[in-house]
């Protein structure tokens, strides 16, 4: 008799995301600056905000079958990606805002709502949300849908508070530099769970970056630094390239995944 073992419904993965460090914060904030800048400067090339939507998502949903491909994380394929994602959340929310006139109040509970639905389906499903779990194509589906949402809730959220309630965007970065002080704060020194801290950290980001990327951007006149979108995009572009070429050589942000995290084989 032959025997024959059952086959899990999902494939194994090796890890497919970058271990938590310094430099995984680095190149967050500057891949969000990038989805501010970018989409802008995108735009002013005469795209407009239709065309350069379409052309971004279609970049977007190509490099992101090229993620889904590999067999565990390679730097350059992931922040790739990663930056993307966040030219692609910027641009829903500005679709929202500009081109439907959805408030940006509504927005940001929408995305909100959104954000808590996928969590609620990916630990449902597979009963973490940890990032260094993502070892099936199932829990690397609900990570990149999260990464969206939380890119589209933070444009909606730090317009909201920047431009709506007329904070600024120097006032605004430093609020939220703040808050995610105070969030790094409650894991570190008073033991708050790691998921949670990790997801709001990741969601404050966005507008943080966002904040930073109009600083720089935008004309003196309206409380930037004047440096435009071009050159904005690629000061950070290339400081994004450069850090993960180190990262690339050196793998310093390589992850194991515990053996207690990977669904077990049937």
């Amino acid at each position: 008799m032959t025997r024959t073992t059952q086959q899990p419904a999902t494939r194994i993965l090796l890890n497919k995301v970058p271990e938590v460090t310094a430099f995984f914060w680095v190149i967050k904030v500057l891949s969000t600056t990038v989805g501010e800048t970018f989409a802008d400067f995108l735009s002013g090339l005469g795209l407009g905000l239709t065309g350069t939507t379409i052309v971004m998502s279609v970049a977007f949903v190509a490099v992101l079958v090229w993620q889904f491909r590999t067999r565990q994380y390679a730097p350059g394929v992931y922040w790739l990606t990663v930056v993307l994602v966040s030219v692609v959340g910027t641009l829903i929310t500005d679709n929202l805002t500009d081109a439907l006139g959805v408030p940006l109040e509504l927005s940001t509970a929408v995305f909100t709502l959104a954000l808590a639905a996928t969590f609620a389906a990916w630990y449902r499903s597979e009963r973490t949300l940890s990032i260094h779990s993502i070892v099936t194509r199932r829990r690397e589906a609900f990570y990149w849908l999260a990464i969206l949402f939380t890119f589209a809730l933070g444009t909606a959220a730090g317009d909201l508070v920047s431009e709506r309630l007329g904070v600024g965007y120097w006032a605004t970065a430093l609020i939220v530099a703040l808050l995610i002080a105070a969030v790094t704060a409650s894991h570190l020194v008073f033991g708050a769970n790691a998921v949670l801290t990790f997801w709001i950290a990741y969601v404050l980001t966005r507008p943080l970056g966002a904040s930073l990327g109009d600083g720089f951007s935008q004309p003196r006149t309206d409380g930037g630094l004047g440096l435009g979108t071009t050159w904005t995009s690629v000061l950070f572009l290339v400081t994004i390239v450069a850090v993960v070429l180190y990262l690339t050589v050196t793998k310093r942000d390589r992850a194991e995944v515990p053996a207690a995290e990977a669904p077990a084989a049937a």
